[in-house]
């Protein structure tokens, strides 16, 4: 049996978007692939909101499994996932990519953050069902 593809979700500081997608995607398909998260940059950790969000919503605590990294930190991955980062976007080579164009809810309200976890638990069961279709596993 091959392995389960890789799947990347990138932005530009992976402290927010990109983590919580990595969780989720962990959380919600990982017997369909890998997730991972990275940045062009790093910052020294998570986002709190996101943090404790994610701990409310899902019960996950991000700060146990995850940290902010950077692009070079990634094995070779098959399916990029940009978080919507406009001109600075990152470029990973792989063999499948979409843009989610999420705005980065840093510095908003809960709510705003609590629409972007929900547009990504979407976007995850999308990506899950396009994999499971178009990837051989």
């Amino acid at each position: 049996m091959s392995q389960k593809p890789k799947v990347a979700f990138i932005c530009v500081h992976n402290s927010c978007r990109s983590q919580i997608a990595e969780a989720l995607g962990k959380y919600l398909a990982s017997d369909v692939f890998e997730s991972y998260s990275a940045g062009t940059q790093t910052v020294p950790q998570i986002n709190q909101d996101a943090v404790r969000l994610m701990k409310q919503l899902y019960g996950i605590d991000m700060e146990q499994t995850q940290y902010s990294k950077l692009l070079t930190e990634l094995p070779p991955i098959d399916i990029v996932v940009t978080m919507g980062c406009n001109v600075n976007c990152p470029y990973l080579p792989c063999k499948y990519r979409e843009n989610w164009g999420l705005d980065d809810p840093s510095g908003k309200d809960e709510a705003e953050y609590r629409k972007t976890i929900a547009a990504i638990e979407q976007k995850m069961m999308a990506l899950k069902e396009f994999v499971k279709e178009n990837f051989e596993h």
